[in-house]
């Protein structure tokens, strides 16, 4: 908090973790303030209720060091568009509905599939404290133009 910094700065408690130096100020920040249109913003999640196939290699985490990451932005984009192809082929548009089939799966009140669709971050949430494991398929640069 705001108070607590400038006790702790008062009393030469807050230093720069680079060089040490006490001579740290606050700076005039925006708060983090929700508008309206950011608390019901929907993401893209989906949910699996069954493991991929072995023999589905595409996806696969590699198996060697991290030097074989991407090295530029382009390569993570062509990665990131080939997993949310490989959702979008693979698995059912459920849009808005989304929490609620994917309870539905997980409660076994309809047949087991891979499901993809938008819920809120609230929504989100309970599903993983439900137990329902959820994952975000990444907007790409595509999506805005």
């Amino acid at each position: 908090s705001s108070v607590a910094y400038d006790r702790q700065a008062k009393r030469g408690l807050v230093a720069c973790p680079r060089c040490g130096s006490t001579e740290i100020t606050k700076a005039l920040m925006a708060p983090n303030v929700k508008n309206s249109g950011e608390k019901r913003r929907r993401t893209r999640i989906a949910a699996t209720s069954e493991p991929a196939p072995a023999s589905d290699t595409a996806l696969s985490p590699p198996q060697t060091t991290h030097a074989s990451m991407p090295t530029s932005r382009k390569e993570f984009i062509k990665l990131m568009e080939k997993v949310r192809d490989h959702v979008e082929k693979n698995a059912e548009y459920v849009g808005p509905r989304f929490a609620e089939e994917a309870r539905k799966i997980h409660y076994e009140e309809t047949p087991a599939r891979g499901i993809y669709g938008e819920a809120t971050r609230e929504e989100v949430k309970e599903l993983g404290e439900e137990g329902i494991e959820v994952y975000p398929i990444p907007a790409l640069p595509k999506d805005k133009n």
